[in-house]
């Protein structure tokens, strides 16, 4: 109990405590003092703590401190009478229940800490289960056991970063290099603003500059959100494909499918997920468990030397040998009975091993599948890119290709007819030509006689003449030939309005039969839809319920694979401690002495010896300093009283001083007179 309180007493004294006590002020603290100290020490470990008790009642203060060391899981010593007795103790602050506390607190203080701090975190809270009946309810909790389950990895990842560790000589090695980059990039920039001061509008030329930087700066970040956008509308594209051709082969398969179809075949998929749940994926787990178990086996036990691996080697040879003629044992007896249960267990084996085989194939195949639907689906993307079309497939190919053939039989056609076209186009072009010259030719002799003549312009106004006389004529004939048309057409349209009237008698009289039978026929349609939908709502409901089960074994599947990959990283951190904890074996084990001081151990001893060292020789400076404090302190108050006995002597000197300045004082015939 004594070396208990000692260590206590010492831990408490130092950082971040600093109580000064010692074995008899400590052991004459008063309960709800000990209890302060107890709750000092919680506060150091979880800040949340932070708590006068003179201010908190009795029972929320043990209430908060019992909650605490459960988080910490602290086990007090005793069974269920003894808890009783470990709560009220530590209600009224007795001292042999706070002080095993204390003791097992400051023993381990740092692990604790992290305990504290991950409690934060990793504590679940328990949701009621008619509360996660709520969709959203039932969401959020989802989403919060995914973010504790990053956390626990970024966790592990951060304590992996820390025991790693960087070198410090190498970051001020790095901070040093940056500081004297930074003072040389300093003295570059003042030296371009010498340079740019000379020049005409420097500041607006700056200005012009900042505003330039800060625009690309802009432009950069809107460029990178240009691409994040493109990414997510790739994304949301890739999904929105993914959901169609789930949707088109959901509705091909449902086209010709009938009600007993689907059910075998969401009946055949129940089975393989069931079996895939419920025999292999176990197997699996079961299978890793007993490796990671075998694996922790291996990293608790202590290295092994050479001697020790022939041990475990002539084992293992001996029990070959006892499993051998065992063997040999029962195959020399041969019992019948044995040898058809063997036949069976071979059948059932087999048969259980091309069942796993299968499985593992229909497993690859979906992932085939599934990747291959991926690949199909980037390649449409990259080819609605190029083209902004659809791929087409199957039958719509075919059609889309015999389509392309007759077109191209059609443009072959056209192509000739354009090319007669085109060599006729030529021919009439250059006939055109030589017309054209030769009215010109002709027009040309025809004026130079008007000329002559003495009727110029004669054959102009002529031609004007004629061209209006033309244009009257036909504005005329369309005139009389609009109102001919006219009153042709209003005979035909009464004439068919007639005929149309004498026609359609008998078919409105068959139509009003119609409309009775169409009449009888909805209200038969719409018994029949009655029953369909009463028919499909229950096959609807199996469906659903069907669906809720596949999703409930997706999920367990999902939760399966996360603890794989839970187990998979616990292995490989397993993996790197059992490396490290191997090459420091090797280190310390080796003749080499360069190898030996590497060695983790080497180092801490190393530190440890020049620890030792500093702390003797801090030892003997304290003992030094205890034996010459009284002598030193005895030898302060003498030289601080002679140094009042000085400052006394000086200001009698000085009050002399100024009395003699004054005046003369003469005494003469008893009596004294003051001389200026």
């Amino acid at each position: 109990m004594s070396d208990q309180i000692k260590f206590i007493v010492d831990n408490l004294n130092k950082e971040p405590f600093r109580k000064n006590y010692n074995l008899i002020t400590f052991d004459s603290l008063e309960p709800m003092q000990l209890l302060q100290v107890l709750n000092d020490v919680l506060a150091e470990i979880d800040p949340k703590q932070v708590v006068d008790i003179r201010e908190e009642m009795p029972e929320q203060t043990a209430k908060r401190m019992l909650s605490l060391l459960g988080i910490l899981k602290y086990k007090p010593p005793g069974n269920a009478t003894d808890m009783s007795a470990f709560r009220q103790g530590l209600v009224i602050g007795s001292k042999p229940v706070i002080y095993p506390v204390l003791h097992w607190l400051l023993q381990r203080t740092n692990e604790l800490k992290k305990r504290a701090y991950l409690a934060r975190f990793l504590i679940k809270l328990e949701v009621p289960s008619e509360f996660l009946q709520d969709e959203t309810v039932a969401d959020t909790n989802k989403q919060y056991e995914e973010l504790m389950e990053a956390f626990k990895t970024l966790h592990k990842e951060c304590e992996q970063l820390k025991i790693s560790g960087f070198s410090t000589a190498e970051i001020r090695r790095d901070i040093s290099a940056m500081e004297e980059e930074k003072d040389q990039l300093i003295k570059r920039v003042e030296r371009l603003k010498k340079r740019v001061e000379t020049v005409q509008n420097h500041q607006r030329m700056l200005k012009i500059a900042r505003q330039l930087r800060v625009e690309k700066e802009r432009e950069e970040f809107l460029a990178q959100q240009k691409q994040e956008q493109k990414n997510q509308l790739f994304h949301a594209v890739q999904r929105l494909q993914r959901v169609q051709n789930q949707l088109k082969s959901m509705r091909h398969a449902a086209a010709d499918a009938k009600p007993e179809s689907l059910m075998k075949r969401l009946e055949e998929e129940i089975k393989f997920n069931s079996y895939m749940v419920t025999e292999k994926f176990p197997k699996e787990l079961e299978n890793k468990k007993k490796e990671l178990q075998f694996l922790q086996k291996v990293v608790s036990e202590p290295a092994m030397g050479h001697s020790d691996l022939l041990e475990l080697e002539s084992k293992i040879n001996e029990i070959n040998t006892q499993i051998n003629q065992l063997i040999e044992k029962k195959m020399m007896r041969n019992e019948p009975i044995e040898g058809k249960l063997s036949l069976y267990r071979q059948q059932a084996s087999i048969i259980s091993r091309k069942k796993e085989a299968k499985a593992e194939e229909l497993q690859e195949a979906k992932e085939k599948l599934a990747s291959l639907e991926r690949e199909v689906s980037v390649k449409t993307n990259q080819t609605r890119e190029f083209d902004g079309t659809e791929v087409l497939k199957g039958d719509e190919f075919k059609r889309y290709v015999s389509k392309l053939r007759s077109k191209s039989t059609v443009f072959k056609k056209k192509h000739q007819i354009i090319a007669e076209f085109k060599a006729e186009f030529g021919l009439l072009q250059r006939t055109e030509e030589l017309l054209k010259q030769r009215q010109e030719n002709i027009q040309h002799q025809l004026q130079t006689i008007e000329e002559k003549k003495g009727i110029s312009g004669y054959s102009y106004t002529q031609e004007e003449l004629e061209r209006v006389s033309a244009l009257k004529s036909e504005v005329d004939e369309m005139k009389g030939r609009t109102l001919d048309d006219m009153s042709e057409m209003i005979k035909k349209l009464n004439s068919l309005v007639s005929e149309k009237k004498s026609a359609l008698a008998p078919v409105i009289k068959e139509l009003r039969q119609l409309r009775q039978k169409c009449q009888e026929l909805t209200q038969e349609c719409d018994e029949k839809k009655s029953q369909y939908d009463s028919c499909a709502a229950g096959l609807e409901s199996n469906r659903s319920k069907l669906e809720q089960e596949v999703r409930g074994l997706r999920e367990e599947c999902l939760q399966e694979e996360s603890r794989y990959r839970y187990t998979n990283c616990m292995i490989k951190n397993l993996e790197v401690q059992l490396r490290r904890a191997t090459d420091e074996m090797k280190a310390y084990v080796s003749s080499d002495q360069q190898e030996k001081r590497k060695a983790i151990r080497e180092q801490y001893t190393k530190n440890i010896a020049e620890q030792e060292n500093l702390g003797k020789k801090l030892r003997e400076k304290q003992k030094a300093v205890r034996e010459s404090h009284g002598p030193n302190m005895k030898q302060a108050k003498m030289w601080h009283d002679f140094e009042q006995l000085m400052e006394c002597k000086k200001q009698c000197f000085l009050k002399q001083q100024s009395q003699t300045s004054i005046g003369q004082v003469i005494q003469e015939g008893g009596e004294d007179r003051l001389i200026l």
